[in-house]
């Protein structure tokens, strides 16, 4: 590996980390577990064990990082949260 494919390499990741977010879901006193479980297996495309942990994690810790990736492709997960009624935003 030559210095100018090293430093390519590099600057490949340092793009990829600052372009990556993360969907965050709060805690509120109006959803149920299950219709959240739901929400994040239907929307995030959360597995149901994955769904139920992140569930636990929003409920006791007041938030939960529910996926990572892009903006773009947040974006609709965001959205569809948000109309299921479940507080969301990308960080």
């Amino acid at each position: 590996m030559n210095m100018q494919t090293e430093t390519l390499e590099q600057e490949q990741v340092v793009e990829t980390l600052v372009n990556e977010r993360n969907l965050i879901v709060f805690n509120d006193d109006v959803n149920t577990f299950d219709h959240v479980i739901e929400s994040l297996i239907k929307i995030c495309e959360h597995d149901v064990v994955q769904a139920e942990q992140c569930t636990t994690l929003i409920h006791y810790k007041g938030k939960c990082d529910v996926k990572r990736g892009d903006y773009d492709t947040l974006k609709p997960m965001c959205t569809g949260l948000l109309e299921r009624g479940i507080s969301a935003e990308i960080h």
